[in-house]
């Protein structure tokens, strides 16, 4: 599945549009790597989206096409939270 895809049906980003922009200003890592919007992503991947000045890690556990907002917590498990006090280096965007 698409990572923006999953990321709306999921509920962690509520507009497609919004997780692809998210996405091409490289704020968000797979498994420690830049993801595009078109990256593909599988169930047991790891995820760290930035926010602001939140980054929150979630693996995800399950894939699934349509889902009730009752269930889309069964979707990704977060595994961490926290407060940026400075720009990680990671998500800095190298063509800036």
């Amino acid at each position: 599945m698409r990572l923006d895809k999953f990321l709306k049906v999921s509920r962690l980003i509520k507009r497609r549009t919004l997780a692809k922009e998210v996405a091409d200003q490289g704020r968000i890592l797979v498994n420690g790597n830049k993801a595009k919007a078109s990256s593909v992503v599988k169930e047991g991947d790891e995820l760290q989206i930035r926010f602001g000045q939140k980054v929150v890690t979630a693996r995800i556990d399950q894939l699934r096409e349509n889902v009730r907002k009752e269930q889309t917590a069964e979707m990704y498990t977060i595994l961490n939270e926290e407060k940026l006090d400075k720009v990680d280096p990671s998500f800095v965007d190298d063509e800036a």
